[in-house]
Formats: C-alpha cells, structure tokens, sequence
C-alpha cells in the first residue's frame, strides 16, 4: 500500500522519489514514506535521512517519517539520532468489508451523508479544530483537493445533528489494491459512545464492498482500535510517527 501513495494524493501534494523513499510536500508539512530499506546499508540510511531533513529544513518545513512496527529494527535509532521525535503509536487494523457492511445505525436524531461540498468540509475543519484544540483549517483544502483529484476514489461522510457537525470521516480506495483507507472519525466529545463511530465505519464499508474492494485498514488510535477489533478489524502490525521540526 505505501507503493500506492504516490497514484492517489490530493492535487496539492507533489513527491518526488529519494531511491526507497517517497518524499512528499503538502500544505500542513512534509511526508516520508520507506517502501524497502533492506538492501541500504547503515551510513546509506543515515544519508537518505539527513537528505529528507535537510530537504525540509530548507523548506522550514517540519517532516514525519512514517514507520511501522515490521520496518528494519534500526530505523527508529537512525531517526533519532537524525533528530527526529517519535509521536503517539497507532495500531494498524485491517477488515473485512463484506462483514463490516453492516446496518449499524447512527443514535436519535443523527444523520449521516455523504458531501463534496466545499461549504462542509470547512464545517469539518472546524469540528477537528473543537476536537483537537489546534488549527485544522488545512484541513478543507485537504479535502476538496482530494475529492477534485479522486472523485472515484473519496467519500466524505458528514454526521450532524441539529444542524451542527458533530463527526466526519472519509473512505479513500487505493488503486492498484484490494483496500481502501479510513480516516476521520473524531467525534465532539459530548457526542462520544453513542455509536456514531461504528455507524461510519458500517456505512463506509457498504460504499467500500460496492466498489468491488476487498478490505479496509485503518492506523487507529488507542480510542479507535478497541472498538475496530470488537467489530472484527485484526491488528497486524504497528506505525509511528517520527517528526522533525526546525528550530527557531
């Protein structure tokens, strides 16, 4: 899947090719994708490192390197001696679409639809930014970038209530593979373990197992993977963030 990254990124994006890694440039900050680093030899990996920071620091861009709990067992130290930081540890979950396509159903007075609305997803950046307490105004470009540049391959889902947005989540196919992503899923947390979680990833399921696409993954978080795995999502391995920022 990450050898699938470059075919389906927003329009806003650009990567460029580093031997093993995809270097990639968005709006909100570089990103760093290793599809086999077997065959680099240690100095080999700390150059390709430093190139990608120094890349960025150039840019005065920060940059994550996105690893994963099966990548060479070195690459988090080369990372760190680089000056990378690790972030918080997901879980990578993968599904079944055809048993996740259930009729779970949002709670009392929750609608879900689907939106390519640039007017929603701005709604959405600013539920993010409720939720996470940061600016995630980037976020609508995001979106509207993505949709425009894969129609065939995004759907946004909007969840309101009483006219507010209250989650969002979007399934993204990966072409050339039998998966398809999912992301979002924040939720007000007034809103929380009402369900509106599981009636996302039921419904994006159902869109999913239409397109003919066999299974879903997810890089969940610690609130996340607990409820995918009840629902019958396997863990199979882990990812980790590695960020580097300039300094002042």
């Amino acid at each position: 899947m990450r050898g699938s990254i470059e075919g389906r990124m927003p329009s806003t994006w650009t990567a460029e090719w580093d031997g093993p890694l995809l270097r990639v440039a968005t709006p909100a900050q570089g990103i760093a994708f290793a599809r086999d680093l077997a065959g680099l030899s240690v100095p080999e990996l700390d150059s390709l490192i430093h190139r990608l920071r120094d890349y960025f620091s150039k840019r005065g861009e920060a940059v994550e390197w996105k690893t994963y709990g099966h990548d060479r067992p070195d690459l988090p130290a080369r990372l760190r001696l680089a000056g990378f930081e690790p972030e918080e540890t997901e879980t990578v979950v993968i599904g079944n679409a055809a048993e996740l396509a259930t009729d779970a159903a949002p709670p009392h007075g929750v609608t879900i639809r689907k939106t390519t609305a640039r007017a929603d997803f701005d709604r959405i950046a600013h539920m993010e930014s409720e939720v996470w307490g940061k600016d995630w105004s980037w976020l609508a470009d995001d979106l509207a970038s993505r949709c425009e540049t894969s129609p065939d391959d995004v759907v946004v889902l909007i969840a309101e209530a009483d006219g507010k947005v209250i989650s969002a989540a979007w399934l993204v196919g990966m072409p050339g593979t039998e998966f398809s992503g999912l992301w979002g899923g924040s939720t007000l947390e007034q809103w929380r373990g009402k369900g509106i979680y599981r009636a996302l990833v039921a419904r994006r399921a159902q869109i999913a197992l239409g397109r003919g696409m066999k299974y879903l993954v997810v890089d969940a978080s610690d609130d996340s993977s607990p409820i995918l795995q009840s629902l019958g999502f396997q863990k199979v391995t882990t990812t980790t963030p590695w960020v580097w920022s300039p300094r002042p």
